[in-house]
């Protein structure tokens, strides 16, 4: 029986974090261990991993992560800078492999950052891992852009399910890339089975391209209704997007997070299958069908 790999998350209970933890927990060979806040209430979370409380102090940290293969944060955007302690705590400790919070669009494209400069942190944490490679912790950024099930089913993508209205970009004819919930989890885990592939570099993967206005065909045809249609442009989301952040609403925040998965930013990398070196072959992972996709969200919807 081949020795267990063994891992442990940050950020278990969070969106991404769950994704994640289920992905990890499917594989036999995997031994996954959570930590979590000493005053975090308590969560269930799935049987079979270890859970330690930590203060999150250096020091406890180094020591939980004492005989771990992998380290993987899915911290959300407030702990996006505490990353670089659990870094220096996993060099110390022995970790050989550090995924940081990414699975997002990527924080290697210069015109993210300027639609959402709080990506900056990511690549600091980036900048910061490439520093420290001579000291033996290696690192895979994994870039998704959006999530495309989950995406529609909480209307976050301007597709309201119930109401059948949706918010189109540009027309809607920007081609461009996402990634489900599943495919997500799958690329982490085949991360950790590819380390020699993966060591010290960003990777893309996708599991739908499509356009918006190709998304509303779709969703027209599969719940039989014609939906109401409302146009807007990059250039106001993003108006709109920094005025309401400046507000401290966090729907801007969200406004520019769309923007930088599908709007239409001269130099902007929407498209991992045209834009960048899909990973999808490497890690064992297939382009999913847009139709298959949806009718997935739509069945699930109405139940």
């Amino acid at each position: 029986m081949a020795t267990p790999i063994k891992i442990t998350l940050i950020g278990a209970t969070g969106s991404i974090g769950k994704i994640i933890l289920n992905a990890l927990i499917a594989h036999p060979n995997f031994a996954v261990t959570v930590l979590s806040r000493q005053d975090s209430p308590a969560t269930t979370l799935p049987s079979g991993i270890t859970v330690h409380k930590t203060d999150y102090s250096s020091a406890s940290l180094e020591t939980l992560l004492r005989g771990q293969d992998v380290l993987i944060s899915a911290v959300g955007a407030g702990a996006f800078p505490e990353q670089q302690k659990f870094i220096d705590a996993a060099i110390r400790a022995g970790v050989k492999r550090f995924i940081p919070s990414e699975f997002s669009t990527s924080s290697q494209d210069d015109e993210v950052l300027k639609i959402l400069p709080m990506f900056q942190q990511k690549r600091d944490v980036i900048n910061y891992l490439k520093e420290k490679e001579k000291e033996g912790l290696s690192w895979t950024g994994i870039a998704t852009s959006g999530l495309f099930d989950w995406g529609l089913t909480a209307g976050f993508l301007g597709f309201d399910l119930k109401e059948h209205t949706a918010l189109i970009w540009d027309g809607g004819v920007t081609r461009f890339t996402l990634t489900n919930e599943k495919q997500l989890g799958d690329s982490v885990a085949s991360v950790i089975l590819h380390p020699e592939e993966t060591k010290n570099r960003f990777v893309y993967v996708a599991s739908v391209e499509l356009t918006q206005k190709e998304a509303l065909e779709t969703l027209e045809d599969v719940t039989g209704v014609k939906w109401t249609v409302t146009d807007t442009t990059t250039e106001t989301q993003i108006s709109e997007g920094f005025a309401k952040l400046g507000e401290g609403k966090i729907e801007g925040a969200f406004a520019l997070v769309r923007a930088t998965a599908f709007g239409n930013t001269p130099g902007l990398k929407v498209n991992y299958v045209r834009d960048e070196e899909l990973a999808n072959e490497l890690l064992g992972l297939k382009m999913e069908n847009l139709r298959e996709s949806i009718e997935r969200v739509v069945k699930a919807d109405s139940n």
